[in-house]
């Protein structure tokens, strides 16, 4: 609401332009009927921030990249991709010796992406849901026998997924579990799960602020994306092209 109240605000005072820079999409997750009655939130924000009057949006990320076309205005959806990969390479040293693993087929694109740029393997974890965020069995597709495994996915909610997933990586005979996670949200029992699971680090980008939640857990490390969202506002700024961004970091 408060989002939108600024933009109305803008607009009605005149703004030639107003572009909305929403890190992390709320309601991205509904973006279909998953059962019937159920609602299309994502739409439905995306009706709002244009009856607001907004006239682009940036975003980061999106859990379906589908959802650029609920909107009518420009949408420039960046990626975390660049910096997760900068990360790897820095910080995991027998990076050349890992495997990346997708926690669910729904991520298996941006896995495969990922392992591509870094000429390495991946694996995809099939899982079945009884109800909305609780996950009943997963099955590994892959070898990760004395592999480093890296979980990638674009979001963690209460981690009973990316957790679940570390066990059996860890019983298929991992060496070490990363996950790396562009949206951070870790609700509820969350926390717990992360410290009791085997992970080495639960790396999350900081499109939802995470100063609390890392005294809370110290397994927890974060990626600043702040120079890729500024660098994306000062292009778009200036007229530039910002496809750049969707295969480099920003200097």
């Amino acid at each position: 609401m408060e989002l939108l109240i600024m933009i109305n605000a803008c607009k009605i005072a005149s703004s030639s332009r107003v572009t909305a820079v929403i890190p992390c999409f709320p309601y991205a997750r509904q973006d279909k009927k998953d059962k019937s009655r159920a609602p299309i939130s994502a739409k439905l924000v995306a009706n709002m921030l244009s009856v607001a009057g907004a006239d682009h949006i940036i975003t980061m990320d999106l859990h379906a990249s589908q959802i650029q076309g609920f909107f009518d205005i420009a949408v420039d959806n960046l990626y975390a991709e660049p910096a997760v990969l900068q990360w790897i390479k820095e910080n995991i040293p027998e990076w050349k010796n890992c495997i990346i693993v997708s926690p669910d087929a729904g991520g298996a694109k941006r896995v495969t992406s990922i392992a591509d740029r870094l000429n390495v393997d991946f694996a995809l974890i099939h899982k079945e849901r009884k109800k909305a965020n609780e996950v009943d069995r997963m099955v590994l597709v892959g070898d990760v026998k004395d592999r480093v495994a890296i979980l990638v996915d674009d979001m963690a909610d209460t981690c009973g997924t990316i957790c679940h997933a570390a066990d059996k990586l860890i019983d298929a005979g991992a060496v070490k579990v990363y996950a790396i996670l562009t949206h951070g949200i870790f609700s509820g029992p969350a926390i717990s799960r992360i410290n009791n699971a085997p992970f080495e680090a639960v790396v999350v980008t900081n499109t939802i602020p995470q100063e609390e939640k890392m005294k809370a857990c110290p397994k927890i490390e974060v990626i600043d994306i702040s120079m890729i969202l500024a660098e994306a506002i000062r292009r778009t700024h200036n007229g530039e092209s910002v496809s750049y961004l969707f295969s480099h970091v920003p200097l």
